[in-house]
């Protein structure tokens, strides 16, 4: 079997799996943001953290819930790195520095998980499993219970209330993500990847001398970090570790990890409004960009020119051979079209234009399908501007969902789409500008400028992944990066939030003949086209002086 094939065959085994658990999940996700019940585990955590979960709650209240979580949790898990010398299980690494422990804090709190550490090397068993593996499970509920909400403010109508946050954050960890996450540490397990609390080994080399390896959860810290699209390693080379990824089955599992929350909710956003075709609609959008990118990153990977490529059978430099060309291909732009980050090759050493394929990913705002919740609420804000562009485009006043879209919800949604962007541009700039941060780069020209606009791409759209080559262990970037992962999380969730409130007040508008069919493969083509032509305009003058610049040159 060549190389293409078995990719090509490694991306339809992946459809037909996310095709076989759409809607049996779908369907459960729903109930669980619908039901009136409330499991016993889930009343002790009530009673333990003083909430209410039967009160409603208007968009600033829970606003206020999701930004005092986060910032608790940011203050525990930096103090927890900064006592690391001194707690039990720390394997004899000594705390972390304060920039370091701030960027990795706010890291793992905006489900970023950018990692600028040598993860067996700096963490120990408690940071591990009590700070970072506790951050990539109610990170990812709070990004599923933001989006939840902003459905509700589709589905009700005269009235502000979006439900309540510390219920719908609470039953995405104990309902969705701990099930989850359990059921694929054992496959993990059971298929080669390391579960133990062991201390440092030493290893002899095939080369001779020796080196030191230690254990860790990496199992269960794996299955969270790819269900719930963290993407932080529990080992410096991530998901091309044979402790964390053995074998090639793995890699597929892991990448159907990546995918399947987020293109599940689809269905879990159209139960909730009421409409399965309008869920139906936001996937397809979503397939569409993802199967053309995977298709796009794979040709770019299998079909450079020379003579080295072609004995090779493609760019295989930075690849794992146990997973190859397809493989690497296809978790490329499942990890950067989420808010993953994981990787299982270096993207630096991609084809030109496959590394720009993987920024693209990110630039569209991870919308296909996008990070757990993230990914849903960055596709229905979209939908809403593709609608608005459709009624300037006929004369009418846009409608979405029997809502019409007015001023302050235009206003909302373009503030939204605006904010990355001016994260990534602008600190990208200034990097470029000064002399310091400029030091970090082990390459230069188009290369270079790459490195820097991947590393700020990844951060301001809270994805995590790295380019590769770039020294970001520095106080600028700990320091930058950082503020772009906050600021790209919390700042998108205030418009959402408020989005959601204005779409819950409003009277539905009852459909008409002129009534534009969201639900249509016609609304479907303009979403995919609107968010590339948005996308394109905004960043091509960037990917023009770096990606592109080095792919049509090589």
């Amino acid at each position: 079997m060549g190389p293409v094939l078995a990719g090509v065959l490694q991306l339809l085994a992946l459809i037909g799996a996310l095709a076989l658990v759409h809607i049996p999940l779908g369907n459960y996700m729903a109930k669980v943001y619908t039901s009136d019940r409330h499991w016993r585990v889930e009343k002790w955590i009530y009673k333990g953290i003083g909430a209410d979960p039967n009160s409603e709650m208007r968009w600033p209240a829970y606003l206020r819930g999701v930004l005092a979580f986060s910032a608790v949790s940011v203050l525990f898990l930096y103090l927890l790195q900064r006592l690391q010398g001194v707690l039990p299980g720390s394997l004899g690494f000594a705390s972390i520095d304060p920039d370091q422990a701030f960027n990795t804090a706010v890291s793992f709190v905006t489900n970023t998980n950018w990692q600028s550490y040598y993860g067996e090397q700096a963490m120990g068993h408690v940071v591990q499993t009590a700070g970072l593996a506790v951050q990539n499970f109610v990170s990812a509920a709070v990004g599923i219970a933001v989006a939840v909400a902003l459905v509700r403010g589709f589905a009700r109508s005269r009235t502000g209330e979006l439900g309540n946050f510390w219920s719908d954050m609470v039953r995405g960890v104990t309902r969705i993500l701990l099930p989850g996450a359990f059921v694929a540490a054992i496959v993990l397990v059971a298929c080669g990847a390391i579960q133990n609390f062991s201390g440092i080994h030493e290893v002899g080399q095939f080369m001779g001398g020796s080196q030191q390896w230690n254990g860790g959860a990496v199992a269960s810290q794996e299955a969270i970090k790819e269900i719930g699209t963290n993407g932080g390693g529990y080992f410096n080379a991530n998901s091309s570790h044979p402790f964390e990824n053995p074998t090639p089955f793995t890699n597929l599992f892991e990448i159907f990890l990546i995918l399947v929350i987020p293109f599940a909710l689809t269905r879990t956003f159209g139960l909730m409004v009421g409409s399965l075709k309008q869920g139906y609609a936001i996937l397809a959008t979503m397939a569409t960009i993802w199967i053309g990118f995977s298709a796009l990153m794979m040709w770019t990977e299998f079909a450079h020119h020379g003579p080295v490529f072609d004995i090779a059978g493609g760019a295989y430099e930075g690849k794992e051979v146990r997973f190859g060309v397809g493989g690497s291909s296809i978790f490329a732009t499942a990890t950067t079209l989420t808010s993953t980050g994981a990787v299982d090759s270096f993207h630096s050493s991609f084809t030109g234009l496959g590394g720009g394929i993987t920024m693209l990913g990110m630039m569209l705002g991870e919308i296909a399908p996008g990070g757990t919740g993230s990914g849903l609420y960055g596709m229905l804000i979209m939908a809403i501007i593709a609608v608005f562009i459709a009624g300037l485009m006929v004369g009418r006043t846009p409608e979405y969902l029997g809502k019409k879209i007015g001023t302050r919800e235009i206003k909302l949604a373009a503030c939204y789409i605006l904010i990355t962007p001016a994260l990534v541009l602008v600190f990208t700039a200034a990097a470029m500008a000064l002399p310091t941060p400029g030091n970090s780069m082990t390459n230069s020209g188009a290369h270079g400028f790459s490195e820097i606009l991947y590393a700020y791409t990844s951060a301001s759209n809270n994805n995590g992944s790295a380019f590769a080559g770039l020294n970001a262990d520095t106080q600028w970037f700990n320091s930058t990066l950082g503020l772009c992962m906050l600021f790209g999380r919390f700042l998108p969730m205030v418009f959402v939030l408020a989005l959601a409130g204005s779409l819950a007040e409003q009277k539905p508008v009852p459909a008409t003949a002129g009534t534009l069919r969201t639900e249509k493969p016609l609304f479907t083509g303009l979403l995919v086209g609107a968010i590339l032509i948005i996308t394109g305009l905004t960043y091509f003058p960037a990917l023009a002086l770096g990606p592109l610049a080095e792919g049509l040159a090589s």
